[in-house]
């Protein structure tokens, strides 16, 4: 048994001082006193933090999803606690099928078992179903319409699919989705009308991805896709790098969707923690400047900031506390993918996925299931 000391607790709804966090591989008590023979970590009146979960990440520290090895996974894994990760979702690329595949059947291998780093709880698909005219930094020569076949393979690995629900004929893609699995429907890279992302909201696709990018903008006659995600109860990734979005317009998202609806996501790539320079991103270049990485074309080909960043950008520029601000990026993705009964949250019996950081949202410690994954 472990109990955690002299922290200021993160609760949901509140924070609390003066008390022990008391913890094996799940929360068993917030209480007053240390209990007999508890191992004994000092937070040194820092913030004691459920866990941060990021369900949109493709790599990071020169290794990626797709590259379909344990060795990436675990590397990527590894990375991220430093950043008071503790659990993700790797997320795949717009490629062939039997790239694909490899990175889904490389991704299963590690789910429900124990690793060096933040947890494995599953994929996000992102791609192929979607549309080349908001391809992103996507592969056009692999996008394919939205087939159950592609995926009924993989529903129990599967826990987010991007898509272009313009692309579904009568969204039949969409209904069995909903109707024979667990997955979310994240609407993503589409060139969708209003009317056609609110039809698919409204028979259960319940996200957006990277909201604002990489899909059809706000029009006082044509909403699009975002006019959709403001205007429903969906959740609305958001990547806070203060470049995809500008973050004058945070206190907009902030005050249209409200504290709970608003899931902060990396997106992040291989160079994410390393220094400026070319990578890749499947299979295309990506030139990282400025904290900016870029196909050669200029396109935005996703981030290289990390998740604790993005939550720090968020609050430094709302009126958000830090309680709530975690929120962002713990309970509400948690949520999002149905896994709130086990994380997102220091709750007793949920799992003791815990992150101590300053004011600043800088990390210090990150523990999984109980188990300590980074120390600084």
């Amino acid at each position: 048994m472990r109990c955690i000391v002299n922290g200021k607790i993160v609760l949901e709804n509140q924070i609390v001082e003066n008390k022990v966090l008391v913890f094996n591989e799940i929360i068993v008590d917030i209480t007053n006193e240390v209990p007999d023979g508890c191992e004994i970590i000092d937070a040194k009146g820092q913030y004691v933090c459920p866990g941060l979960i990021d369900i949109h990440i493709h790599g990071n520290m020169g290794k990626d999803t797709m590259d379909g090895t344990g060795e990436s996974i675990i590397a990527i894994s590894k990375s991220i606690a430093r950043y008071g990760v503790t659990s993700f979702l790797p997320t795949t690329m717009t490629m062939d099928e039997k790239s694909i595949n490899n990175a889904l059947d490389v991704i299963k291998s590690f789910m429900n078992k124990e690793i060096e780093g933040a947890e494995v709880i599953g994929a996000h698909l992102e791609g192929p179903f979607i549309n080349i005219d908001y391809k992103g930094a996507q592969n056009p020569k692999f996008i394919v319409a939205p087939s159950y076949d592609l995926i009924d393979k993989y529903k129990d690995v599967i826990k987010v699919i991007t898509y272009a629900p313009e692309g579904d004929g009568n969204l039949e893609f969409t209904k069995k989705i909903k109707k024979d699995t667990n997955i979310v429907l994240s609407i993503g890279h589409s060139n969708a009308k209003f009317e056609e992302a609110r039809n698919a909201i409204n028979l259960g696709a319940s996200n957006i991805t990277h909201t604002f990018n990489g899909m059809t903008g706000l029009n006082h006659r044509d909403p699009g896709v975002v006019g959709a995600a403001l205007t429903t109860d969906v959740f609305c990734e958001i990547i806070a790098d203060e470049i995809h979005i500008l973050k004058d317009l945070f206190p907009f998202i902030l005050k249209n969707k409200g504290e709970d609806k608003i899931v902060l996501i990396t997106d992040s790539i291989e160079a994410g923690g390393l220094e400026p320079g070319e990578y890749s991103l499947g299979g295309q270049k990506v030139i990282v400047k400025d904290n900016q990485a870029r196909l050669e074309s200029g396109s935005l080909a996703g981030s290289v900031m990390s998740l604790n960043r993005m939550v720090y950008n968020f609050m430094n520029n709302t009126e958000l506390d830090i309680r709530k601000a975690i929120k962002l990026a713990s309970i509400n993705p948690a949520k999002s993918i149905k896994i709130d009964n086990k994380k997102g949250s220091i709750e007793i019996g949920k799992d003791a996925d815990i992150a101590i950081f300053d004011e600043n949202i800088n990390c210090y410690m990150t523990i999984n299931n109980g188990k300590i994954i980074y120390k600084k």
